[in-house]
Formats: structure tokens, C-alpha cells, sequence
């Protein structure tokens, strides 16, 4: 595993949107243990997307407390209801700001070893989920922020 550089909101990968993952293979595991240590050794995140260490693929981590997850090609199927949230990002130290997220989201996608998976995260995951691929579409969550607010 290697840690790699977090790019910060300036960068304009950031704003890019991240192509598909056509085969998981040893390196795609690879980017996303990496991206898992580069996480964790942040101290303060709980997810991390591939446009924040520099690649535009489709690929997340995320860890909640629950264990760590590690999502290739994910996308939201399904949404229910409404949670007013605030969110910070590792990509964007030291800003937080408030949004609406949905308070309930299924996410499909595929896991490390290929496998079809399916997750339904409420609460904070579900926001994690959301905050994490919208990173894939290129949005940050400043765009959707109502207001920020000091922590």
C-alpha cells in the first residue's frame, strides 16, 4: 500500500467526471487499498474518491466506523426522503457547510474482487454516499451547500 496525494478544491480534476472501471483487476485493488490508507491516514475523513488522489475512475472508499467499504462503479438506484446535513471534505480542508441530502440511498456497484453488490446506506452513510460519488460527476459538495458554518 502507498499513501497518496490528496488534491485539493483548486485542482481541476475535481470537476471532471471519472470513467467506469472496465475490469477489476490487482491494480485496480491496489488504487483502492491505497486510497483506503490515504483515508485513514487523514484522520479525519470517512470517505475518499478516486478524482481526490488524482484519478478519474469510478472507484470509492468509504468507513464509516462499520468496517471499511470499497465500491467500484457505484451508482445511487434508489433514494427516499430528505436529512439536512452538514458536510466538510477532505479535498476542501477546514470548510463546512450545510445541505439536504436524501435520508435514505441504495447504491449499486461492483465490489474488489468483481462481484455485483448492493448497499442501502440511511443516515450518515447515505450522505457519504452521495458526498463520495457526486465527486465522481465532478460536484463538490460547495455546490450544494445552503450555508457554511464554523467548526
Amino acid at each position: 500500500m502507498a499513501l497518496r496525494q490528496i488534491v485539493l478544491y483548486d485542482n481541476e480534476i475535481l470537476r471532471k467526471k471519472s470513467k467506469e472501471v472496465q475490469i477489476v483487476d490487482e491494480k485496480i485493488r491496489q488504487i483502492l487499498d491505497d486510497m483506503a490508507e490515504t483515508m485513514y491516514n487523514a484522520g479525519n475523513g470517512a470517505g475518499l474518491a478516486a478524482p481526490q488522489v488524482g484519478l478519474l475512475k469510478r472507484l470509492v472508499v468509504i468507513d464509516m466506523g462499520q468496517g471499511l467499504i470499497k465500491l467500484v462503479n457505484p451508482r445511487i438506484i434508489e433514494q427516499e426522503g430528505e436529512q439536512k446535513v452538514i458536510e466538510g471534505c477532505l479535498s476542501i480542508p477546514n470548510i463546512y457547510g450545510k445541505l439536504i441530502r436524501p435520508a435514505k440511498v441504495t447504491v449499486q456497484a461492483l465490489n474488489e474482487n468483481g462481484e455485483e453488490i448492493s448497499l442501502t446506506g440511511t443516515g450518515d452513510l447515505a450522505k457519504c454516499f452521495c458526498h463520495e460519488i457526486d465527486h465522481l460527476e465532478g460536484v463538490l459538495f460547495t455546490d450544494l451547500v445552503t450555508e457554511y458554518v464554523k467548526r
